[in-house]
Parts: C-alpha cells; sequence; structure tokens
C-alpha cells in the first residue's frame, strides 16, 4: 500500500495527514449537559488507544463543558456543530481545539463565512463534514438523489471557499451508509484535492454487523492509500469503535499496537473450551499497548505449526498444554487449567 500524502495540518499536538500515522478518532455518546459521565467516557476512551476525541454540541449552552473537559484530558477534543453556526464559534471562542461543521445543514454561505473568520482569528482547524443525508439544497438541486458526486462537488466548493478567505486548516469527510458510495465519494475527492481525510462509514450499524461494514469500506479506502484519520461508528460503547479501528490498521500493517490474538475456530479435534479461554484472554488484555501477537490453539495441528508465526503461543492437547514461541516449543507439560495464566506471564515478561 502507498498512502497519498496529502497537506499536514495539527490538532491540538497531534498531526494529520503529510505522511503522519493514521489516527483513531471516536465520538463521545453522553450528554454533555452531564460533564462528569462525560469526561470518564471520554478518559476511558483515551486508555483504549483514542487519539481524537468528537463531542456533540447540540446548543448554545452545552459549549460550556468544553473547559471542564480540557482541564480534565489532554487528548484533543473536536466540538461537532450542526445547523446553528453560533454553536462553533462560541466553540472556538471557549478553546476548542477543532470543529466539524457540515455546510449542507448549516445552509447558508454567510453563516459558513463567520465561522471561517473566527476560525482564522482562533486558528482552529475544521473539518468539512459531508454526509449523503445532508447535502446542501443549491447541490441537490443538480442531482436526482443524494450521491458521490453530489458530496465531491459540495466538499471541493467549501474547500475552495475557505481557502479564499484565507483558512487552511481543513480536514474532509465525504461518508455515506453505503459503501459503494463511500468508497467512491473519497477516491474522487482524493484524486482532486490533497487535504487529509478523515474516513468511515456513518452509521454503520450495530457492533458487529456494523464493525464488519466498516471494515470492508474503511479496508478498501485505506488499501488505495487514502485517508489520514479514521473512526468506526457503531451503535454501542465508543470504546468498541476505537478497538475495532486499531484491530483495521493493524491488520493491513498500518498502525501497531495492542495484542494481536491467532486463534483457531476448533474442530472435533479440539478437547478444551477455547471459545471461553479466548474471551477471557481478550478481556484481560485489552489495555496492552505492546503489540505481539499471540496463539491460543486448541489442538496439535494448529499449534505450534499453523501458528508458528506468533511471538508466543499455547497449544492444548487433551490433558496438557504445550508453550510455543516462533513455532519452537519451549514448555510441555503445562496443567490446562493453569495454561492461560502462564501464557498471560509470559507475555507480561516480553512487555515489561
Amino acid at each position: 500500500m502507498k498512502r497519498k500524502i496529502t497537506k499536514k495540518i495539527s490538532i491540538g499536538n497531534i498531526p494529520i495527514g503529510g505522511g503522519s500515522p493514521i489516527i483513531v478518532q471516536s465520538m463521545l455518546k453522553t450528554h454533555p449537559e452531564n460533564p462528569q459521565e462525560t469526561l470518564n467516557q471520554a478518559m476511558a476512551l483515551k486508555k483504549a488507544g483514542c487519539e481524537l476525541i468528537r463531542i456533540a454540541l447540540p446548543q448554545e449552552d452545552t459549549c460550556n463543558i468544553i473547559p471542564f473537559l480540557k482541564n480534565g484530558i489532554d487528548t484533543p477534543i473536536i466540538g461537532d456543530i450542526h445547523f446553528n453556526h453560533k454553536i462553533a464559534i462560541k466553540a472556538m471562542e471557549l478553546g476548542i481545539d477543532a470543529i466539524r461543521i457540515n455546510p449542507g445543514t448549516i445552509n447558508n454561505v454567510r453563516k459558513v463565512k463567520e465561522v471561517v473568520l473566527v476560525a482564522k482569528d482562533t486558528k482552529t482547524p475544521i473539518r468539512i463534514g459531508l454526509n449523503t443525508g445532508s447535502i446542501e439544497k443549491r447541490i441537490l438541486k443538480k442531482y436526482p438523489r443524494p450521491c458521490a458526486d453530489a458530496m465531491v462537488e459540495s466538499a471541493l466548493y467549501y474547500v475552495k471557499f475557505f481557502e479564499d478567505l484565507g483558512w487552511r486548516e481543513l480536514k474532509v469527510s465525504l461518508k455515506a451508509s453505503d459503501i459503494y458510495q463511500t468508497v467512491d465519494a473519497y477516491k474522487k475527492f482524493s484524486e482532486q484535492c490533497d487535504y487529509p481525510l478523515h474516513i468511515g462509514i456513518t452509521e454503520a450499524g450495530p457492533i458487529f454487523s456494523g464493525a464488519i461494514k466498516s471494515a470492508i469500506g474503511i479496508g478498501i479506502l485505506l488499501y488505495e492509500g487514502i485517508g489520514d484519520t479514521i473512526r468506526v461508528s457503531l451503535t454501542g460503547n465508543p470504546v468498541y469503535e476505537v478497538t475495532a479501528a486499531y484491530h483495521i490498521l493493524r491488520d493491513l500493517g498500518l498502525r501497531k499496537r495492542g495484542i494481536n490474538i491467532i486463534s483457531c475456530p476448533t474442530c472435533g479435534r479440539c478437547k478444551t473450551n477455547i471459545f471461553d479461554i479466548v474471551a477471557d484472554f481478550e478481556k484481560e488484555v485489552d489495555h496492552f499497548e505492546t503489540n505481539l501477537n499471540v496463539a491460543i490453539m486448541g489442538c496439535e495441528v494448529n499449534g505450534p505449526g499453523e501458528a508458528k508465526e506468533a511471538d508466543i503461543g499455547i497449544a492444548f492437547g487433551a490433558n496438557k498444554a504445550v508453550l510455543f514461541s516462533r513455532g519452537n516449543i519451549i514448555k510441555t507439560g503445562i496443567p490446562k487449567e493453569m495454561a492461560k495464566d502462564i501464557l498471560k506471564e509470559e507475555i507480561y515478561n516480553m512487555t515489561v
């Protein structure tokens, strides 16, 4: 994969574009009128590895949470604004690290101009965030229905609009809940413009199906070299969004973070409850940042042979287990009930 080199901007202390690592983003799902609950969720996202945190700001008053969040966490905060441009202005005046606006929901060029001028004064980066469900009315007069071309036309118009006003600290997104529309829009925009792109499939769905749908769409774009920040949009705890994002990046070789579990699907040869062992093990190591390939295999066929690339692994026999590393058995005769704890101890020794 050869990444497209885009313009480089910064949100807080996070570099975006210009060949910087692809950044993982998520969104708070608490109500901003509950500051402590919101901060707690932000801290949980940071612990999971989230590098940019977006917060919905539905009214001007909800902007008052911004100083509280910035005092409580050092992860950059992005304000998500729709309809009322004055919310964007107040958020920037209160020190938000970046804002996301959708010109289609503001739907007024004069108001968008006001936002840009304040962004220049406060040096606040802006994401021009377009969705098929909220394209400007003037653009939709040209197209029979929302589509990739409509999003691209709108995005290019506003990029030039912002540039003409002298503000270039921009990031762009062109999302749909349809994979084909999303990929089409990003590819067409990327061919014509080199601002950094935030990619994702919007409203992807529940955790299981939404993660699969997101992995397909985001994976296609990343394979094409497109994307500088990503969000996996799921109906559920936002920590799952971060976990899924890192799985996508790790499996494509673009970021190395956390434990990569290699586990067999099991079959009639397996004499151990691998399902529960793997599920418990995954929960116990999900906070590890060091990247390791760890194998948990159900029989001598799959382990260590088929998992020989694992940094460390365990393979279960009928009564005992063996510990192996890079295809070589390093310990035998391990009681099955002790195997998981021994594996965790080995991982700990490798990460300290």
